[in-house]
């Protein structure tokens, strides 16, 4: 590091954010902690000795963004509290969800069936599976009643809802249906990277690689055009870290795929400085807490650099490294469940120290099944306790100057920088998922850690230390759904297709075929008609893999 010989003055940044604090804060409020001292809305040194902070670390919601991507962060609006609820019937997931916002939740997160990450109707597969672990929608209809009073135009959405997105095609025609503009409907695809699909979560592959790439461009485009307000693209970090990847590896293969689709979307002629607005990201939290921290700021550092070094950014709202994360289930232990509460509550303050927009914490019992109606609500609580009670959202960046902490972030953003340098070698994301660059990288890591597990390196608290003799049957599990209930749903499916126009839906059908064999006609656009038509998820799902291929994974010995 080159040293200078005066110490910079960091006084015009330091009004800089100031001005931009008090413009987006509004009426700011005076904070004293329990001995009375106030607590200010950032801290920084008062003077930059060798002019590094500046360059590395600097102000909240200013290059290099380090510190976080607005300049109140947390102060002055919190995350979003997304929680993941899915469950039985549409009614089931709609009685749920109102508890849930009841609780404080402030967004809606909606996970569908596994049968319907399969691409089958619930008429299609056994009955016993129906619900378990999510909710079951195949129609409109049923998108209608599992958000049955709830003001889509004004709260935000997730759909974890992988390509062809059946369930936003559905959402849409809905607030169609109730006269409600799609320019108020926000939210996310959460699931719509179909690259971490391929590598790593292979029941949400439903399309073969090239096939993914054309609904997921198509439905990029139609989107930036009528939603305007809607994320298209959320690039999940999560299933690559879930898979085994380290958490460095995790931000360096997600700002690679990331790469990858900027690439596509200029490709097809589109603007980084306006898609890029739309671009978010899914991360994991595991419960290595200083190394989270650390991957996250890296991370947005690295993105604030990347943006405007590879593609020519200059609006400062595509600079910004929006991401949700979920506390990591792969942490949590089937043995004395409750410890998982300790878990999740250490997960959740890494990702808050981290610099979230949106968080999912996970119940306890979520290693064992659905969460319990009671264990999601101690999630959430989780959540609130450590926004009210613990003040973690008082300070903006409160761990940025640790000298640990900026030293790991240093350390991070090298390990970082080496993943996107190989996968850059090997052509980008697309062709390093497609040769198994990426599958073996993670299976390596994966491998390394178990043995960490395994020969009592890593500690596990309940599994490989600190055992207690259990009585499993004893454990927390949700009840399975009624079964009546998931034998009427079924019979609801057969009724609505019954009711169809069979010609309306023959021409909607025929038209996405035609569609996908078109250069020239936008997949998702034919689709949401064929939606209009009555076409259930399977339906569509099955026109699109007869043309585009159904999805086969490369796995990786």
């Amino acid at each position: 590091m080159n040293k200078i010989d005066k110490p910079v003055s960091l006084d015009a940044s330091a009004d800089e954010w100031q001005r931009n604090y008090d413009k987006m804060i509004g009426q700011d409020r005076t904070i004293k902690n329990r001995s009375g001292i106030e607590v200010k809305p950032l801290y920084w040194p008062q003077e930059d000795t060798d002019g590094s902070y500046g360059d590395k670390v600097g102000f909240p919601g200013s290059d290099p963004m380090t510190r976080g991507i607005y300049p109140t962060m947390h102060r002055g609006r919190t995350w979003s509290q997304r929680q993941l609820i899915g469950l039985g019937r549409p009614a089931d997931f709609n009685e749920r969800i109102k508890s849930i916002l009841k609780s404080g939740a402030s967004a809606l997160s909606i996970i569908p069936c596994n049968s319907v990450y399969r691409g089958l109707d619930c008429d299609e597969v056994e009955p016993e599976i129906l619900g378990t672990c999510g909710t079951i929608l195949n129609t409109v209809d049923d998108m209608d009643v599992s958000l049955k009073d709830i003001p889509i135009g004004e709260l935000s959405i997730g759909l974890n809802d992988p390509n062809p997105f059946t369930m936003l095609a559905q959402m849409l025609i809905v607030a169609e249906n109730r006269g409600i503009g799609w320019d108020k409907i926000t939210g996310t695809s959460n699931q719509s990277d179909y690259i971490s699909h391929f590598v790593a979560n292979h029941m949400f592959y439903r399309l073969s690689l090239p096939g993914a790439r054309r609904v997921q461009m198509d439905t990029i485009a139609y989107l930036a055009e009528h939603v305007p307000n809607w994320n298209a693209l959320s690039i999940v970090g999560q299933h690559m870290q879930q898979a085994g990847a380290t958490p460095a590896q995790a931000m360096g293969l997600t700002l690679s795929t990331a790469i990858q689709y900027a690439n596509d979307c200029i490709e097809r002629g589109m603007d980084p400085d306006v898609f890029l607005e739309r671009f978010t990201f899914f991360f994991d939290i595991s419960i290595s807490f200083f190394e989270e921290v650390a991957k996250f700021r890296a991370g947005r550092r690295i993105w604030n650099n990347l943006v405007v070094e590879r593609f020519g950014v200059t609006n400062p709202r595509a600079k910004r490294f929006k991401f949700h994360a979920q506390t990591s289930g792969l942490d949590l232990t089937r043995q004395q469940p409750l410890n998982n509460i300790a878990r999740v509550t250490a997960q959740a303050m890494a990702g808050i120290f981290g610099g979230l927009q949106s968080m999912h914490t996970d119940g306890y019992d979520e290693v064992l099944s659905t969460p319990s109606p009671d264990s999601a609500k101690i999630a959430i609580s989780t959540q609130n306790i450590l926004k009210h009670e613990a003040h973690l959202c008082d300070v903006a960046d409160p761990l940025g100057g640790s000298y640990y902490v900026e030293e790991l972030t240093d350390a991070m953003e090298a390990e970082i920088l080496k993943v996107i340098a190989q996968v850059d070698a090997q052509g980008g994301m697309y062709k390093a998922v497609e040769n198994g660059f990426v599958q073996q990288m993670i299976g390596a890591s994966a491998l390394e850690y178990q043995d960490q597990v395994d020969n009592g390196e890593q500690i596990i608290v309940g599994v490989n230390a600190y055992q207690e003799v259990e009585d499993a049957s004893a454990r927390p599990v949700l009840k399975r759904p009624p079964p009546e209930h998931m034998q009427d749903q079924v019979k609801h499916l057969k009724k609505v297709k019954a009711a169809r126009d069979p010609d309306a839906l023959a021409k909607g059908l025929q038209d996405l075929r035609d569609a996908a064999r078109s250069d020239d006609i936008n997949v998702f656009g034919a689709e949401l008609d064929a939606v209009r038509a009555g076409a259930t998820l399977s339906e569509i799902v099955e026109v699109l893999r007869d043309e585009l291929g159904f999805g086969m994974p490369l796995v990786v010995a």
